[in-house]
């Protein structure tokens, strides 16, 4: 299948891959690299050495450390970028908190979005990857986007995953932008999940409204209005799984009156078992 024409990035000028020098990263590091084509975007590549409270010149020796050992990996990351004419900035530094530093670096760097890996298991250790995501998410940074390894993004059918509260209103957002700069998205299916039946017609109104928008905005897109009754993590995935999705869209969380359905616990969880790439987005 074609990548698409366009960038789901919109016109971003940086992007930031977090990286920790695996080849579970190879998936967010080829995404990295179309996005630097597709947007004539910079590309930060960032890899942060976890270090205690410690001597700033033991702080600095274990950087250095580090550098030296991710030298073939960092060297390659160089051929890819120059062979596909991206302009790249690799940065290696140290920090108490990862994900802190990484929003950090990312706000500082002024990164349109974060790129992350994933590891490609299911089970446990699927869920402590989406852990250290939902730390990131957790900072208030605006997109993130997790690939797994070997996933490619075609952008040709999005889940849209909406809890009514104002992140995922700004992941309708996005979703509409996607529909207006990717040519070959063709389907959108609009999800909401509710714990209790009662709750079942106000998300039918709202995915019935996003679909309205969509409508209204003049895409060419096929809107699928979804609404379970369940536990959401597990049934955002499958509905992602059964319909081939290529990519989940969804709000960092927020209370809406469906509770705080996104956050926490159930991004991890939709994170580590998405069987495809996940862009969290926070108003």
């Amino acid at each position: 299948m074609e990548r698409f024409s366009t960038s789901l990035l919109g016109q971003a000028e940086t992007v930031l891959l977090a990286t920790d020098g695996s080849h579970f990263s190879d998936g967010a590091l080829q995404e990295a690299i179309f996005f630097g084509q597709a947007c004539r975007a910079k590309v930060i590549v960032l890899h942060v050495v976890q270090v205690e409270a410690e001597s700033i010149r033991a702080a600095n020796s274990k950087v250095m450390q580090r550098q030296q050992e991710l030298a073939p990996y960092l060297d390659q990351v160089r051929k890819m970028a120059r062979d596909s004419g991206v302009e790249i900035e690799i940065v290696v530094v140290g920090g108490g908190n990862p994900e802190k530093t990484i929003v950090e670096q990312a706000r500082l760097r002024k990164a349109d979005a974060i790129l992350m890996g994933r590891h490609g298991k299911t089970g446990r250790l699927s869920l402590l990857v989406g852990s250290m995501t939902a730390k990131v998410i957790g900072q208030g940074f605006p997109r993130v986007l997790v690939v797994p390894k070997d996933f490619l993004i075609t952008g040709a059918h999005i889940l849209l995953a909406l809890d009514g509260s104002p992140n995922s209103r700004q992941a309708v957002q996005e979703a509409l932008s996607l529909g207006k700069t990717c040519t070959t998205l063709q389907r959108l299916t609009v999800m909401a999940v509710v714990k209790k039946d009662d709750n079942a017609p106000q998300a039918r109104e709202l995915v019935d409204e996003v679909c309205g928008q969509c409508l209204s905005a003049g895409l060419r897109v096929a809107c699928d209005p979804l609404v379970q009754t369940g536990n959401p993590a597990p049934l955002i995935v499958e509905a992602a799984r059964e319909r081939k999705v290529d990519m989940i869209l969804m709000g960092g969380g927020g209370k809406s009156f469906m509770g705080k359905i996104l956050m926490g616990s159930v991004t991890k969880h939709v994170i580590g078992g998405a069987p495809c790439a996940v862009l969290v987005v926070t108003a």
